[in-house]
Parts: C-alpha cells; structure tokens; sequence
C-alpha cells in the first residue's frame, strides 16, 4: 500500500499533469509544425530552387541490388545504405520554425508581464470606531 500510495500522490501532483498536458499539446503542435514545413514551405523553397524534394535527398553509400529502383523507399527495403541528408533538412526547417514560434510565445508572455503595472498597495480604510475614537480625542483638546 506504501507504494501504491506514494505512486497516486506523485501522478496526481500538479506539475505532473501539467506536463501531462503540455506533452500532447506539444505533439500535435509538432505535426502542425511538420505539415507546414512539409506541405507549404518546402514546396515554396522547392519552387524557387527547382521543384526539389527534399526528403529525396540521398547519396547511396552501398552496391544497388540488381532490380531495386533508384528511390530512397526502394533502396531502404534493400537493405542498402542510404546517406538521406534531404530528411534531415525537413527535420533541421522543422525544428527551426518550431523553435521561432515558441520564442514569440515567450516574447510576447514577457511583453505581457512587462507591461502590466505591479498593484499598489492600497491602505486599508480606517475602521469607524477609530474614527470616532479620534473624533472624540479632537473634541476634548478643544
């Protein structure tokens, strides 16, 4: 029971499911981030470049059996050494507009904390009875 009780009050811990969250949250983010590079940008830089695509991208560092197509699918189910540089560029872009959008993020989440004015403290309202108290004191050094 120790540790079955040690194990709940650690998993239902904030932080815990705080993170919880913020890993699914940050896997889908990373596919929207891979489908933007993969399905807008890459194809904008292919365009400009040369209609490249870039997870094509190999150097074959081994002997091609004979009937296995010249494609990196092709040549990986061989079995064959494949240099394939052109995914690492799309992971490299991925990781990179990824890295951007979270440094917004935080920009603007300190821009925020910036700009709100600390609260001043405000005195707390004198209560009646001293008021009074002090009223009365006025009147008898009259």
């Amino acid at each position: 029971m120790g540790m079955m009780q040690e194990f709940k009050e650690f998993a239902v811990k904030g932080n815990v499911i705080d993170l919880a969250v913020g890993v699914i949250i940050g896997a889908a983010f990373a596919k929207i981030v891979d489908s933007v590079v993969s399905d807008l940008i890459l194809p904008l830089v292919g365009a400009v470049v040369g209609k490249i695509d870039f997870s094509n991208l190999y150097v074959v560092l081994g002997a091609i059996p004979a009937g296995t197509a010249n494609t990196l699918d092709a040549l990986k189910k061989a079995g064959v050494p494949v240099f394939a540089y052109g995914n690492f560029i799309t992971v490299a872009v991925n990781f990179a507009i990824l890295a951007f959008i979270i440094f917004l993020m935080i920009r603007q989440v300190n821009r925020l904390k910036r700009s709100t004015p600390p609260a001043e403290a405000v005195p707390a309202a004198t209560a009646e009875e001293v008021l009074l108290l002090r009223e009365i004191r006025d009147n008898l050094r009259k």
